[in-house]
């Protein structure tokens, strides 16, 4: 599966040893964020698909502190070499990154094992209830034509 013009994946630093670890996810010296709006958490239940929507504005930082989850993203931008291109991410426990999903880029998770997923995810702006810069698409648009099935292999 081909990579969207201006994701970034960036595979991810542990520093352990006997009292735990320490994993830094974004930096202000990492280019990952152009600015920082704020940083929110989510908690999401095994076998739930949150999926899919896209900002306008907003540029998100992902990153899944714990479980496993399959991101799935769509380029939507009309003037992207990759518009139309779907790409996918697992990240987590088994695979420490960070996701960079700019402005323009559709995208969602599922939630993969019996383990619930706690996502962080760092903005460009702040949440604004009484004009978000969000917009919905369904899991199962036809347009985008992801198959969200399990493959056994």
């Amino acid at each position: 599966m081909p990579n969207i013009e201006g994701v970034v994946v960036k595979k991810l630093v542990t520093y352990a040893d006997d009292r735990g670890y320490l994993r830094e996810l974004v930096r202000d010296d990492d280019g990952m964020l152009r600015r920082f709006g704020q940083t929110t958490v989510t908690r999401t239940y095994p076998g739930v698909i949150k999926a899919f929507h896209w900002h306008r504005r907003q540029d998100d930082v992902w990153y899944v502190a714990d479980g496993m989850a399959r991101i799935v993203m769509h380029d939507l931008r009309p003037d992207s070499p990759t518009r139309g291109v779907t790409q996918v991410v697992y990240a987590g426990e088994d695979n420490p990154v960070t996701v960079l999903i700019p402005a323009g880029v559709a995208h969602g998770y599922q939630v993969l094992g019996n383990k619930p997923v706690l996502l962080l995810y760092h903005t460009t702006e702040s949440y604004q209830p009484s004009a978000p810069d969000e917009e919905r698409i369904p899991f199962d648009d036809p347009t985008i034509g992801f198959d969200w099935s399990i493959k056994n292999r």
